[in-house]
């Protein structure tokens, strides 16, 4: 009988180790680098033929093995890889990182350090009006001459915060009273682990193009220069079936069908009965799940049919 154990080898990402500690520098303070790493689209491989046994064989290699995965939502064998990112971000970005619970994070504390000397700034051409369909997020930029004035106001409001702080601190207040007046524009930094299941959900949410643009842009940088390179199987099949797809709820499919039969009025009616439309319940504007789906019909080039 033979008893030796076969000696497993470390599965590692060559272009991921090649930029292990080097920060990309995301807004005008910002950044974010690899720490460590466990795992690659092996591992997800590998977990998936351990869990589904002979089901997998027919699938023989390993990106259509991943693809199948992520088409069909099976999840854990992507909780097999995990990475730790250190990262500097705004106090603002930051409380809607840190909403994403299923990471393992450990912050800068400002009442053991001196708060870090540097804040987000707004440049003139940046400052953006309040979405008019969305309430939470913003649209258009405000005009040049307007956001000269905000960056200037901006400034001193940022340097009259600082120096207010560093005067406390000088002056012996303790460190977790003096930071009560710190702005949100303010960086902090963290160590944030998580697994790539997990990151992929953060991606989805914080890569679309309605999520804040200050966030999108942390989420932009993890994605397309960090987990490309990590995982690329991986990223390959996220984007087809994740980030790039639609999805569609049975009501959408339902007026999809009649239009390619070339119903519209059907396609009409029945949006009017599900009370999407103004003339429904006698709305002001079209329901939100109404405007969301004609974003959809956009997409695909199909003619809205209701105006």
């Amino acid at each position: 009988m033979n008893n030796k154990v076969k000696k497993l080898s470390r599965q590692n990402s060559p272009k991921l180790d090649a930029m292990l500690g080097k920060p990309f520098k995301v807004l005008n303070d910002g950044f974010i680098r690899v720490i460590d790493y466990l795992g690659t689209d092996s591992s997800i491989v590998q977990a998936a033929r351990v869990s589904y046994g002979k089901g997998t064989k027919k699938i023989r290699q390993d990106r259509s093995l991943i693809r199948y995965l992520m088409r069909h939502h099976h999840t854990s064998p992507f909780e097999m890889c995990e990475i730790k990112l250190h990262v500097r971000v705004p106090m603002d970005t930051w409380r809607q990182w840190i909403r994403h619970r299923t990471a393992n994070v450990n912050e800068y504390s400002t009442r053991y350090s001196v708060a870090i000397d540097a804040a987000l700034n707004t440049s003139p051409e940046n400052w953006r009006q309040q979405a008019k369909g969305n309430r939470q997020g913003s649209g258009k930029k405000l005009d040049f001459y307007t956001g000269e004035k905000f960056t200037k106001e901006e400034q001193k409001l940022h340097e009259l915060s600082r120096a207010t702080y560093d005067h406390r601190i000088k002056a012996g207040v303790a460190r977790e009273q003096a930071r009560k007046d710190l702005p949100l524009c303010t960086y902090t930094e963290a160590y944030w682990k998580i697994d790539l299941h997990n990151l992929l959900h953060f991606l989805e949410l914080r890569m679309h193009s309605a999520a804040q643009q200050e966030i999108r842009s942390y989420a932009t940088i993890i994605g397309t220069e960090i987990v490309k390179r990590w995982c690329p199987l991986t990223w390959e099949a996220f984007l087809d079936y994740r980030l790039n797809s639609l999805i569609f709820s049975e009501k959408e499919l339902m007026i999809l069908q009649v239009l390619i039969q070339g119903k519209k009025n059907k396609a009409k009616q029945i949006a009017d009965d599900l009370g999407w439309l103004p003339e429904s319940k006698k709305r002001v504007k079209k329901d939100m799940e109404c405007m969301e789906f004609e974003e959809k019909l956009k997409k695909l080039g199909i003619e809205i049919p209701w105006g």
